[in-house]
C-alpha cells in the first residue's frame, strides 16, 4: 500500500498497463492505492484491509466483476465500488448496479473523468461530521436551516450560491483554483467551464459586498479566490 493519508483505493485489473497507469495516477492525486489483478486476489485484499473504494475491471481471468461484487456484498462489504470495463452496454451497466456497484467507467477512460468520479462517489457515500453553524468574520451559515447572515442581516441564496459560499467559509484565507471550486460545489457531472465560477463569485459579491466593511472574497489572478478574514 502507498503511504498516502487519503482514501484507500483498491485497483482490480489484469492489464499490467493500466493497473500501473491508474496506480501512478491515483497515488499522484492523493490516494492509498492497493493494485491486483484478479478477483480471487481482490476478495483476499479486503480481508486483509478494507479499501475506501474499489475500482473493479468486470472482465476478470478466474470471475466477472459483477461475481466478485456479489460475494463482497453478501459479506457485508458496503463501501462504494466502481466497475470499469470495456463494454459500453446498457444491459451490463444495470448488472452492474444491481449487484451493487456505484458507478460505471467504459474504456477507453479519461484519468481525469476516474479521478472526478471516484472523489464524487466517496462525498456521496462518506458521512460527514459537520457542525450545525459556521461563522466566519462577519458571516454566520446555519447548516440545518441553510440560513445565512451577515451581521445582523439575512441573504437570500440560491442552492449552487449557498455551496460555493458554504466551501469558501470552510477554507478562509486559502486560494481556491476554478478546479478545485468546479470540483467541489458542481461536482465531475457539470459539463460547463470554469466560467460559471466567475458568475457565481460574481452573484455573492453582490450579496456580501454591501453588507461588509470591505470586500471579502478576493481574486488572485491566475490562482483562483479566497474569502479573505482579517486574523488580527
Amino acid at each position: 500500500m502507498a503511504q498516502n493519508k487519503g482514501p484507500r483505493i483498491l485497483i482490480v485489473d489484469d492489464e499490467p498497463s493500466i493497473r500501473e497507469l491508474l496506480t501512478t495516477s491515483l497515488r499522484f492525486a492523493g490516494f492509498g492505492v492497493r493494485a491486483v489483478a484478479n478477483g480471487a486476489q481482490t476478495i483476499s485484499a479486503v480481508l486483509e484491509e478494507e479499501p475506501d473504494l474499489i475500482l473493479l475491471d468486470v472482465m476478470l481471468p478466474d470471475m466477472s466483476g459483477f461475481s466478485v461484487t456479489e460475494r463482497l456484498r453478501g459479506a457485508g462489504y458496503t463501501a462504494p465500488i466502481l466497475f470499469l470495463t470495456a463494454k459500453d452496454d446498457t444491459e451490463d451497466k444495470v448488472k452492474g448496479l444491481s449487484v451493487g456497484g456505484d458507478d460505471y467507467v467504459t474504456k477507453p477512460f479519461s484519468l481525469d473523468e476516474i479521478i472526478a468520479r471516484i472523489k464524487a462517489i466517496l462525498r456521496r457515500t462518506t458521512p460527514e461530521e459537520e457542525v450545525a453553524s459556521l461563522s466566519i468574520g462577519p458571516i454566520t451559515m446555519d447548516q440545518d436551516t441553510h440560513e445565512v447572515q451577515v451581521g445582523d442581516a439575512s441573504i437570500e441564496l440560491s442552492p449552487t450560491e449557498y455551496k460555493l459560499l458554504r466551501y469558501l467559509m470552510q477554507n478562509p484565507n486559502r486560494v481556491l483554483s476554478k478546479a478545485q471550486i468546479l470540483d467541489h460545489v458542481w461536482e465531475y457531472d457539470f459539463n460547463g467551464d470554469a466560467g460559471i465560477v466567475e458568475s457565481y463569485i460574481s452573484y455573492l459579491r453582490r450579496k456580501l459586498d454591501p453588507l461588509t466593511a470591505e470586500p471579502m472574497i478576493h481574486t488572485k489572478r491566475g490562482f483562483g479566490y479566497m474569502l479573505k478574514i482579517d486574523t488580527k
